[in-house]
């Protein structure tokens, strides 16, 4: 019937009215559409040609720019139309040269190309009949294919791979282009020819960044199916039969191509016209074949910028609507090398259809054809409608055009397209046991084995770690430890989760002076942090203890005797003293003196009494107490304060010991007098003699003495060290700059990574006390993956909206080190870093505001920033803002024991 057609036409070429030429196009149409397959011919025809034509015919076309109607339908429908008759074919607008002469590569078109609007695509048989009539050219003729997971799709190879082929021996080189569906050993073939080599003595090798990779072996594999990229270069290698180095016929069935991390390119590397076959082989559907007029959005063929030399991976996505939180978390992960590597290839395979809590795969073939789409070569803006749709059937949250956040958006995609692509079929029941004593390592690696037999997906391979976290109860201490898995790290913006503290040590006993210790304490902790942080600075003995005390105002003005209390109730003005004194096994008595001095009223007359220094603290035992042991401690406690010119500091034999037995008259001879008053409970006082029996002391543990510290002794004692206690933390020694320096990453992971109490409603359940507990919980993070991703919480949550955090974060770009944060030392190698990709927000509120991505495309070692449509280079200096959201680190390859 075609044939028929066609010599009709042509014998009364040139007599056709307009209306008639329109006719039999379509009857041409309906011929070729019925009989299409993988093989027939479509050609290319210039969209300003075509429509010219179209006017001529009086083609009318008002509404089948997106209706999908094909192109015999179309030429059933006529409009006004005009009577100028389109001169001869013209291609012109779609090759490099119209004057370049065919080579192995054929006639070579623009790689900017866009069906609908730069070309429409012609059964052969329509060309053909054009090409009667008018003359002109040139022909550019592709082949279908098929296409698609299934592969019953037919699609038109718009860009057959382009590969550049390079033989060592000879020095020289060609470029062809072939189809991706040709063999490994059509391509063997070929290159042999160009080169005129003979097939048995040579062999070819995937030769990226000039170096041989894999050899490339299976010849009867496709090049689709080998993942032979657009660009590639090929190594043509020739051997000599004599040396035993031919290579044909030694193909192991497996390509074992070792692809590097920066190619990128679509698995194919070409652009499809693409229509459906409805299940089958046979034939095109009229219903997706368009005519192609211009302005018809191509939601398969977008055609690409030119891959010589430029890059791909340059596309944006359209806003559809206060989308650009969409946009920006795609973009992020569709430059994530491994996830660009994994979706290009045939990663239906590994899709998990009837896991419940996935997706049925339908969110992992929608980002799929989506990843796809922006890695084919080309720069014009992709509209992600078809992902939206399945977005909002999955998530109804992100349903609409409202505003959301980007970050959430990540957590559900992730999440999703981990179960969507699961390799677990059926997960298996598995509980988890007690440490027992076990090593940290061994009871990591079995919850991660343990968390791997349930989730094994690419999302896991790349984006999940694993975290160790302690639990303490505040009662008995008992420890609970497990190493769950994390997507991404939520890092809080505040400063150091450190805090020093300054607290001033004074030991009791006589043996030494008041001395102040600095320290380093968890900046959300708790007094018991800042007790045994003392500890250790001070070498406390294992009798010892000690007691915190605030003082205010010369006195103490609480014991904090409360090991929960919080270090945030301490103020930086604060003063803080820990007095050192022995453990008592029972009856405690702890005596607390106080010195006064007397007040000036003017220069030559004195007044009252008033507090002076800082009191002292020591404990004795409540048996037996009596005066002669209280003024025997209060001597010691004064006694590393004696000047030279006064008793010696270490002399204590005028101080009858407790088991001599002395008359009360010579221990008041020996002994030193000192002005001690006992303060009871009303606070009045009662002076408290050496050698005194009968004092009556009140039922409480503390007894409260004080000494009005006369010129007297202040003659023989120096206590200008009880004067003033220092701050808890001053600032005075740090300089301006550093205290308004930025608050760096390195501090935020410090602050997530710090100690801290459960919040009230999330009480732990302590298996050992059977109640729940407010009990403190320590992060340390134990495996890293290989693409780690920050978010940084800058919204905070009220009743009615968020609030957003602008504080500017100084994060690294390259070397972020995590090689001290990570406890596991399974590897000498450091843990280093570099980002790749980020989230912006910009604006005051979660609600509004707008979000961009900023990427490096690692093929050119270059930024851009992704604002939907908009895709511009950028400084790496552009990079750090204030409008960072979400990171995006990827692992660096170090060698054991360095960078």
């Amino acid at each position: 019937m075609t044939a028929e057609v066609s010599l009709c036409s042509s014998s009364v070429s040139g007599q056709l009215t307009p209306e008639e030429e329109r006719v039999l196009i379509r009857d041409i149409a309906l011929a070729a559409e019925a009989d299409a397959r993988v093989g027939a011919t479509f050609y290319l025809l210039a969209q300003r040609w075509w429509q010219q034509w179209i006017e001529y015919v009086n083609l009318d076309q008002p509404n089948n720019i997106n209706d999908g109607s094909s192109l015999s339908e179309n030429c059933d429908s006529a409009g006004p139309g005009n009577l100028k008759k389109p001169g001869v074919i013209d291609n012109s607008d779609l090759i490099y040269d119209c004057a370049s002469e065919e080579t192995s590569t054929g006639i070579d078109i623009h790689d900017t190309l866009l069906e609908g609007r730069d070309y429409v695509l012609l059964p052969h048989e329509v060309w053909n009949q054009l090409f009667t009539w008018y003359g002109g050219g040139p022909a550019l003729p592709r082949k279908v294919i098929s296409s698609g997971l299934s592969q019953t799709e037919l699609a038109v190879e718009v860009y057959p791979l382009r590969l550049q082929l390079l033989v060592m021996q000879k020095d020289d080189h060609a470029t062809i282009r072939i189809s991706k569906k040709e063999t490994i050993g059509n391509l063997h073939k070929k290159a042999c020819e160009v080169f005129n080599l003979n097939p048995e003595q040579v062999c070819i090798w995937d030769y990226y960044g000039h170096q041989k990779h894999a050899l490339i072996d299976d010849m009867d594999k496709t090049l689709d199916d080998a993942n032979i990229q657009m660009d590639q270069d090929i190594l043509v290698e020739v051997h000599d039969n004599a040396n035993g180095t031919a290579c044909i016929g030694h193909g192991n069935g497996t390509l074992g191509m070792e692809l590097s991390k920066s190619n990128l390119s679509i698995a194919g590397g070409f652009t499809t016209s693409r229509f459906s076959s409805r299940g089958c082989n046979s034939g095109l559907s009229t219903s997706n074949f368009s005519l192609g007029v211009k302005g018809t959005e191509n939601t398969y063929g977008i055609s690409g910028m030119n891959t010589r030399g430029l890059p791909v991976g340059l596309t944006g996505l359209q806003n559809l609507g206060n989308t650009c939180f969409m946009n920006s978390a795609i973009q992020c992960l569709v430059h994530t090398p491994e996830l660009a590597r994994y979706f290009q290839e045939d990663y239906h395979r590994e899709i998990n259809w009837h896991n419940p809590l996935g997706m049925v795969g339908e969110l992992a073939m929608a980002f799929g054809e989506l990843l796809r789409k922006l890695w084919v070569p080309g720069r014009f803006p992709v509209a992600p409608r078809a992902f939206k749709v399945k977005l909002a059937r999955f998530a109804p949250q992100f349903s609409g055009y409202n505003q959301h956040d980007s970050q959430e958006l990540l957590a559900f995609l992730l999440d999703g397209l981990h179960e969507d692509l699961n390799r677990v079929k059926d997960k298996p029941y598995i509980k988890s046991r007690d440490a027992d004593g076990r090593s940290d390592e061994e009871v990591a690696d079995e919850y991660w084995a343990n968390h791997i037999a349930r989730n094994d997906s690419i999302i896991v391979d790349v984006c999940q770690g694993q975290y160790k976290s302690t639990l303490i109860c505040p009662l008995c201490n008992k420890i609970s430890v497990t190493f769950d898995p994390f997507m991404y790290l939520s890092l809080p913006l505040q400063f150091a989760s450190t805090r020093s503290m300054t607290v001033t040590v004074f030991t009791c006993d006589g043996s030494s002076l008041p001395f102040a210790y600095t320290v380093a304490v968890p900046k959300q902790g708790r007094c018991s942090d800042l007790i045994l942080a003392l500890s250790n600075a001070c070498s406390l003995q294992a009798t010892e203890k000690l007691l915190l005390s605030e003082i205010k105002d010369q006195a103490i003005h609480r014991m904090v005797d409360d090991p929960l209390t919080l270090l945030s109730t301490f103020k930086d003005d604060d003063h803080l003293a820990a007095y050192k004194i022995p453990k008592l096994e029972k009856n405690a008595i702890y005596l607390c003196l106080a010195l006064r001095c007397q007040e000036q009223a003017s220069s030559d007359t004195q007044t009252g009494w008033k507090p002076y220094g800082t009191p002292l603290v020591a404990a004795v035992s409540a048996d037996e107490i009596e005066s002669m042991d209280i003024h025997r401690t209060v001597h010691k406690m004064l006694s590393p304060f004696l000047r030279d010119n006064g008793l010696e500091k270490s002399d204590h034999s005028d101080m009858p010991d407790k088991n001599i037995d002395t008359s009360s008259s010579s221990q008041s001879d020996t002994m030193p007098k000192l002005p001690i008053q006992l303060v009871d409970e009303n606070n009045a006082l009662t002076d408290l003699f050496v050698g005194e029996e009968a004092v009556k002391f009140s039922s409480s543990s503390f007894i409260h003495l004080v000494i009005n510290w006369s010129t007297e002794l202040s003659v023989k004692y120096d206590i200008p060290y009880l004067e003033n206690l220092p701050e808890v933390c001053n600032y005075g020694h740090v300089s301006k700059k550093a205290r308004t320096d930025p608050l760096s990453l390195y501090n935020c992971l410090e602050a997530f990574l710090s100690e801290e109490p459960l919040v009230p409603e999330e009480m732990w359940y302590c298996p050992q006390c059977k109640e729940r507990r407010q009990a403190s919980k320590k992060l340390d993070l134990w495996r890293l993956p290989e693409v780690l991703v920050i978010h940084l919480k800058r919204f905070s949550y009220s009743r009615s909206k968020k609030h957003k955090i602008g504080t500017f974060v100084n994060f690294p770009i390259h070397d972020f080190d995590l090689t001290d944060y990570v406890p596991n030392k399974k590897s000498s190698a450091r843990q280093l870093y570099e980002l790749y990709a980020l989230i912006n927000h910009y604006g005051t509120s979660i609600g509004s505001g707008h979000y961009t991505a900023n990427i490096k495309l690692l093929d050119e070692n270059r930024w851009y920033n992704f604002d939907d449509s908009l895709v511009t280079p950028i400084n790496e200096d552009e990079v750090i803002s204030s409008g960072a959201y979400v990171l995006f680190y990827r692992r660096v390859k170090t060698v054991s024991g360095g960078a």
